[in-house]
């Protein structure tokens, strides 16, 4: 097989399997739970965090809600000293929607609605007339189970709900003045006129998972575009679809991590590689799943103690570790390029993204920023750096926070997308084989 040809079959696939995690992606839950299933069935093993921390040499996954932990000590010497640093590749789960509030049934003028909150800094005009499902977790009760609370997933793909946008002949203004949206007032979605249904979005909801209304407990429910992910373009160049801030740096994480461990680098001083998937960052990640949560520091003492360390080689091991936060980063926009940095332009496709900011947006420096462009090295792919504008306010990410708990060396990096926070992004699809190859690179130092 030429080079060639073995690029355009490793793009594809990576594209290919994108498109699958995303589809099987509408919840933060969902997304753990597609996750951990790769990993799993590639002979990680799942661990509860109420269990001891394994002390035998493997690979090992841990989930806290819509948040994951992976990592592996299956290629390190027997003898390694309980202080070995860490290669940390983190992320997030989660991404804008419309979240359904706890008392959600109403009515007006003759159609049932349904309550929802706006979750994140969604683009919520994306969010009007698209056929919309429901998915998420919910707590039932049961008691055979810890604390008489059960815990599980759903989701429903049925084109459920609606949000109809006013026509023009009613809003005269909106071709002028642009559209103006109120968040309790117009984003509503509407899922029948008149009586439809009997009962409310409760009972609905327990006849979805199967039981009796009283034993609904609680739920966290959200909507989800039904719009499949898909490749497209002239040659099928990018994959448009909803969720890809995040996921699509998730997904390079797991394939990314699959790869160390199938293939580990003959490293100087070894490392244990490690990716985090963090719920909650589109809100501020202040949670107990978040990146500011005790999730990602309490796991990485774990690791330490149960290869007989102490806190101090816990400490010890932090000073060596390396923390490569991943986010999606702006590609310049061909309709708006005076919105950019104009000496950093992002290219579609032009490979994964350094992000620099001085005031701390971004927790890069410089021998972060050596790190993460030695992966892009090794691993054969461009690197582009991006700023924002002086003049306009600069994102944030899990980055800054996590450099802040653990006192790691941290870099921010990205892969280029259009549209972010829409219901329906698109990003490049030789990015995304670039994009796991130089987080392979990144968890194996040579």
């Amino acid at each position: 097989m030429s080079s060639l040809t073995r690029l355009a079959t490793e793009v594809a696939e990576v594209a290919d399997g994108l498109c699958a995690y995303l589809d099987d992606s509408p919840s933060p839950f969902h997304a753990v739970q597609t996750a951990a299933g790769l990993l799993t069935a590639a002979g990680f093993t799942e661990v509860a965090e109420v269990d001891q921390t394994p002390t035998a040499p493997g690979h090992y996954v841990v989930r806290r809600g819509g948040s994951l932990l992976a990592w592996s000590t299956a290629h390190l010497p027997a003898d390694r000293p309980a202080h070995t640093a860490y290669r940390v590749v983190g992320a997030h789960t989660d991404s804008p929607n419309l979240r359904v509030k706890p008392h959600p049934d109403w009515t007006r003028a003759g159609w049932r609605m349904l309550g929802v909150e706006v979750y994140g800094g969604a683009l919520t005009n994306s969010w009007l007339d698209r056929d919309l499902g429901l998915s998420g977790r919910v707590a039932v009760r049961d008691t055979d189970a810890p604390g008489g609370v059960r815990q599980h997933l759903w989701r429903c793909d049925e084109p459920l709900l609606r949000v109809s946008q006013l026509a023009v002949h009613l809003d005269r203004t909106v071709r002028t003045e642009g559209l103006r949206l109120n968040d309790q007032q117009h984003l509503a979605p509407h899922w029948s006129p008149g009586g439809g249904a009997e009962g409310g979005f409760s009972d609905w909801l327990a006849a979805q998972v199967d039981v009796p209304r009283e034993d609904l407990l609680g739920f966290d429910a959200m909507t989800h575009d039904l719009t499949p992910a898909r490749r497209i373009g002239g040659d099928g160049e990018l994959v448009a679809s909803a969720r890809l801030d995040n996921l699509a740096t998730s997904y390079a994480a797991v394939r990314a991590l699959l790869q160390a461990v199938a293939e580990p680098a003959e490293a100087t001083t070894p490392t244990v590689p490690v990716i985090v998937l963090f719920d909650h960052e589109e809100v501020g990640s202040t949670s107990e799943r978040g990146a500011q949560s005790t999730f990602l520091p309490s796991w990485l003492e774990r690791i330490v103690l149960a290869a007989g360390g102490t806190r101090e080689d816990y400490w010890r091991a932090l000073a060596g570790t390396v923390v490569a936060s991943g986010d999606m980063a702006h590609a310049t926009h061909p309709n708006y390029p005076e919105r950019h940095e104009p000496e950093h332009p992002i290219l579609m496709n032009g490979g994964p993204v350094l992000k620099v900011n001085t005031n701390l947006r971004y927790a890069t420096d410089s021998p972060g920023a050596a790190a993460f462009a030695l992966a892009c090295e090794r691993a054969g792919v461009p690197m582009q750096t991006f700023v924002t504008r002086s003049d306009l306010p600069c994102g944030s990410t899990v980055g800054p926070m996590t450099s802040a708990l653990t006192g790691a060396t941290t870099v921010d990096f990205g892969a280029p997308v259009l549209s972010m926070h829409s219901t329906r992004e698109i990003c490049g699809t030789l990015d995304q084989a670039g994009y796991a190859a130089a987080l392979a690179a990144f968890l194996t130092p040579a």
